[in-house]
């Protein structure tokens, strides 16, 4: 299927690694040019000059997106390198276990620093791109906003935030007809989940007690599954998809668990 995005700039953040980097390729198999919104410096290089090599085009911008002023200049330097901004990928974040009982008032400010204001932060600085391309917004949640998961407030209630702003601004961007969509994840391996699998005394035992709690084929969902739903929704063949939650998880939160 041709989703008809091509030559259209898509800023991704996070897209260095994980589910950032599988949507910026996707979008870039589309035919589309991503801006690769990352601190790690490292690994956005090797991961747009991977691109290049195959012919593509792409752009690494390095930002720390907790800095407004950051995420303002990667804006401007995106539109000034492409002359324009078409869709925007709100993804960076990172599950860092700040809970009631270990954490702290402080520690959640923080943990909500860094997985949810930059969401608003770019959204904010794109907008004027956004309005003038009539382009899209697709945010990225997680499954723990609707199961939670315990011991992560900052995180769960960052992604339940990101709900909630998908719908406060699919209503307010409908003068614009610029369309706003969640994606939302369930159990996907990234070096992130990696991580966290190794912080227990059996990592692979812990993988299947999870991937026994899926119901569809009994596995993670795939990079590339979740990817193929966020590029879809930025592209005209979803034209008339917005506001919505769209899970991609196997069925996780909301099928029967006596399947499994």
């Amino acid at each position: 299927m041709d989703l008809q995005i091509k030559d259209r700039v898509v800023v991704v953040t996070g897209g260095a690694k994980g589910i950032g980097e599988a949507i910026a390729r996707a979008a870039c198999e589309e035919g589309a040019v991503p801006v690769v919104l990352d601190r790690d410096s490292a690994a956005g290089e090797a991961f747009c000059a991977g691109l290049r090599k195959s012919g593509k085009r792409c752009a690494y911008i390095p930002v720390d997106l907790t800095q407004a002023e950051e995420c303002a200049r990667a804006v401007s330097q995106t539109v000034e390198q492409f002359g324009r901004l078409d869709a925007l990928v709100n993804n960076a974040g990172v599950n860092d276990r700040v809970g009631l009982e270990n954490g702290s008032p402080e520690l959640y400010l923080q943990s909500l620093h860094k997985s949810l204001f930059h969401y608003y932060t770019m959204a904010h600085f794109a907008l004027p791109h956004l309005k003038q391309s009539q382009g899209c917004i697709v945010n990225i949640s997680s499954k723990t906003a609707v199961t939670g998961q315990g011991g992560t407030s900052g995180y769960a209630s960052a992604k339940g935030a990101i709900l909630s702003l998908t719908r406060e601004w699919a209503l307010e961007l409908l003068p614009y007809s610029i369309r706003v969509n969640a994606v939302v994840p369930g159990d996907v391996m990234t070096p992130l989940y990696r991580q966290w699998l190794n912080t227990f005394p059996d990592p692979e035992g812990k993988l299947q007690s999870i991937v026994s709690n899926i119901p569809l084929e009994r596995r993670m969902t795939k990079l590339e599954e979740l990817a193929a739903m966020a590029v879809f929704l930025l592209s005209p063949k979803a034209g008339h998809i917005t506001g919505q939650h769209l899970f991609v998880d196997g069925g996780y939160v909301h099928l029967d668990r006596a399947v499994t």
